[in-house]
């Protein structure tokens, strides 16, 4: 298991400047990836990135939250909220719900996955190959061999070990389970 802090990773602004993106995964590395986890600052309203072939998953973290307008519907999502699937050829507009948001992104292309809320003290026996838990709190991880692993604030987990996997949280901050 690997612990990255996010906070460690230096921030990629955007080219269009409403923004900056914190790569934290991307296998294979490169442009080819399969699988990318990022963390986004959105500080102005705007369009998403087109990402044709791409499953993307999204889910605010921190802030007041955006509302996206994506195929004809417009969808308000929060710290709250669950993750958001979509197409990322898509490129929905954003805009934010009175200030920059934090966002936490899954992005795939050719393989399944999810991104899902996790929620202290509920197991997530999810047999993907990767796993990875992303936190904005502290929090304890407990693997099925009773092992606990103190996680930091703000740090992917990744390289999960098999079997059913449980989280307990120090506060009532967003935590996401990633498999693919």
């Amino acid at each position: 298991m690997q612990i990255l802090l996010a906070n460690s990773i230096p921030p990629t602004p955007w080219r269009n400047g409403g923004g900056q993106t914190r790569e934290l995964v991307a296998e294979p590395a490169g442009a080819d990836w399969t699988l990318r986890v990022s963390l986004a600052d959105i500080e102005q309203d705007g369009p998403f990135s087109s990402f044709p072939g791409v499953q993307r998953h999204f889910a605010v973290l921190q802030g007041p939250g955006v509302e996206l307008a994506l195929q004809g519907q417009t969808l308000q999502l929060t710290p709250a909220s669950q993750a958001l699937c979509f197409d990322g050829a898509a490129a929905p507009g954003c805009r934010l719900l009175g200030a920059a948001t934090r966002d936490l992104n899954l992005m795939l292309r050719g393989r399944p996955g999810e991104l899902l809320r996790a929620r202290s003290g509920a197991a997530w026996p999810a047999p993907w190959a990767w796993r990875a838990l992303f936190s904005v709190g502290p929090a304890q991880l407990q693997t099925a061999d009773g092992q606990t692993h103190a996680l930091p604030a703000w740090s992917l987990a990744q390289g999960l070990p098999a079997g059913p996997l449980r989280l307990q949280l120090d506060a009532e901050l967003p935590a996401y389970w990633l498999g693919a």
